[in-house]
This record gives C-alpha cells, structure tokens and sequence, in this order.
C-alpha cells in the first residue's frame, strides 16, 4: 500500500510516521515543508495542480493529512488549516489515483460542551476561537469534497515530545523549575479544566486503521474519559518525586497577591496564605499553567463508540504512562 503522508514533521505526523513505516506493507512518502521531508511542497501557498502531477506520478492508495497549525492569526489559521485542506481536496478530485483520504480533525471544532457530557459525532459544532474554526472549516471541506474520506476528530493528544506550550508540557517544566530550584510550593493556574487526554501513539494507532477501513465521515479519538487538570498534576507529582506543596492560583497570574489553594491530595498542613501585598520568594520560580486557549470551555469529553465500532480501535495508553514520558523528557532539561 503506497501511502502519502502530509505533515510527517509535526507532532501528530511523526509519530503516524513511526507507526506506518513499522509496516512491512506500506510504502511511505512523506510530503512537507521541511528539508527532512521526502518531496518539499507547501500546502498553503502551492497550487492544486502541482500536487495533483505529484499524486499521478506517485499514485498513493492513500493520503493522510496531518499538516496545519495550532497557533497563529486567524488568517494564518485559515491559510494553514482551510486553505492547505482545500488544496488537497482539490488535487485529489483532479487526480487519477482515486486515493483515500484520511484528515486529522480536532476536538475544538465542537466548542464549548456542557459538564459531564460526552460529545458524540454528530454533536452540534460550535468552536469557540479561531483555531476551531480554522479546522472546522477543513472538516466540512472534506465532507463535501466527494472523496472516499475519514476525519479523525482526535482530542487532546498527549505522550512523548508533548510540545513544551500544551498544559501538560507547561505542568511538566513548571515542576523541573521546582525541583532545580528546591522550591517546597508550586503555584499553578487552569487546574480546574477538564480533557479527554489521549496518548499520540494511540492516535497514530487510529490513523493506520483508518487507512485499512472502509469508514467514512467523522470519528472521534479518544478516550472516553475526562481528566481534571488538577488530577494530572497530583499524578506527575508522584512520578516525578516531587514532594512539595502544590498551589492552585485563583484570579491573577504569579506575581501578583493571590490567596495560596492547597491542591487536595496534596500536603499542605502549615503552609501559609501569602499575606495582602506580600510576593513569597517561590514565585519567580513559578510557572502558571493557564487553561486551554482552544475555546472549549472547562469540560471535553469524547464519545468514543463510533472508533471501537467502525475502526476496531480503543485507547491502550494510560494517562499515567503518558505523564511518565512527559516527566522523561522534561527531567532531560535539569
């Protein structure tokens, strides 16, 4: 199977790399912007018909989408996520190969959703910032597209190489900070969000079934599961040995008076609320860890039957295996 894969550099796109090219069956061209790429094309600014020469030379039988970008302007979200979208789906209907296309789509495409809710496919979607609606743009450019099509709406994909700006990547230095620094407190911020935080390696495992799968449509990847930010900090705290307090920050960011919340689980007998006025010394060392900017409110969940019906597919990774790595990487820094 001759598999084309867009986006091979990113954080997703390597690690569907790992998985296809574990593949004896598969036959991997990687197409992106970067040097390390097989063939160098932009997706953004290239034209639907060179791709589509590329896509008849090669022929793949599939085309996996990981390109685009989770930070920018709007218009450079739309230029990363709609635009780069279109052009794929345009060079795939001019194309003869009549490959698959199997998109990587994102949970902030359905917005805000109530507490304790699971959001199922067919979930009204109503993104809350400009990113969402960047990638929800590509979802229905691909739904209308005609195409034998997937889209993988994955949640919040967590594990190795995390970027350092996710949460869980700011939890993660915020506490090597700590430890480097002998800190005893830590002051936190956001804990209070909640996400279906799914392993990058069990995403990469839902992208291979996708393209041996005859299913089409959206398909969330996750786990079924929401975790509350805090939760996740108690459980790094385990595994990193870090033994201080943690705080969780109300109101303004470090640097500022703020009432000291002992975190629950977490020891804080004879810790003092830093006085009005009063900057306690920890807190240069502090890194807040804010809530996502990904407009989906305090609460995601995924409704994950539709995967285990049509893909075959489950998570695997724990949540306390993917912290493991994190804090792998991050004590690598110290």
């Amino acid at each position: 199977m001759r598999v084309l894969l867009l986006g091979a550099a990113g954080y997703l796109g390597r690690f569907v790399a790992d998985r296809l090219l574990a593949d004896p069956a598969v036959q991997l061209t990687a197409l992106g912007r970067g040097d390390d790429a097989d063939v160098r094309f932009d997706l953004a600014t290239g034209s639907p018909g060179a791709l589509t020469r590329f896509l008849d030379a090669v022929h793949p039988g599939v085309v996996i989408n990981c390109a685009g970008a989770i930070r920018g302007t709007a218009s450079e979200l739309t230029r990363h996520n709609t635009v780069a979208t279109a052009t794929v789906c345009e060079s795939l209907r001019r194309s003869r190969c009549r490959a698959r296309l199997v998109h990587i789509g994102c949970a902030a495409e359905y917005g805000p959703s109530q507490n304790g809710s699971c959001l199922a496919e067919d979930a009204v979607a109503r993104p809350g910032g400009p990113y969402g609606v960047s990638k929800l743009a590509a979802t229905e450019l691909v739904l209308g597209s005609g195409l034998d099509a997937i889209v993988l709406r994955v949640f919040s994909p967590t594990g190795p190489s995390t970027p350092a700006g996710s949460p869980l990547g700011k939890l993660a230095d915020a506490m090597r900070r700590a430890m480097q620094h002998q800190d005893n407190e830590l002051k936190l911020g956001g804990l209070a969000v909640q996400r279906d935080f799914v392993d990058v390696r069990d995403v990469a495992r839902a992208v291979h079934a996708a393209t041996l799968s005859a299913a089409q449509g959206v398909i969330n990847i996750g786990t079924g599961h929401a975790v509350r930010l805090r939760d996740a900090a108690l459980m790094l705290a385990r595994i990193s040995g870090y033994t201080g307090t943690l705080l969780e920050m109300e109101g303004p960011p470090p640097g500022l008076p703020v009432p000291g919340v002992p975190v629950p689980g977490m020891p804080a007998a004879g810790v003092p609320v830093p006085a009005q006025g009063a900057i306690p010394t920890h807190a240069a060392h502090a890194q807040p860890v804010h809530p996502y900017p990904d407009g989906c409110g305090a609460w995601q969940q995924a409704d994950v039957r539709t995967a285990r019906d049509r893909l075959g597919w489950r998570a695997r990774i724990g949540l306390e295996e993917s912290l493991a790595d994190i804090w792998m990487e991050a004590a690598c820094r110290m």
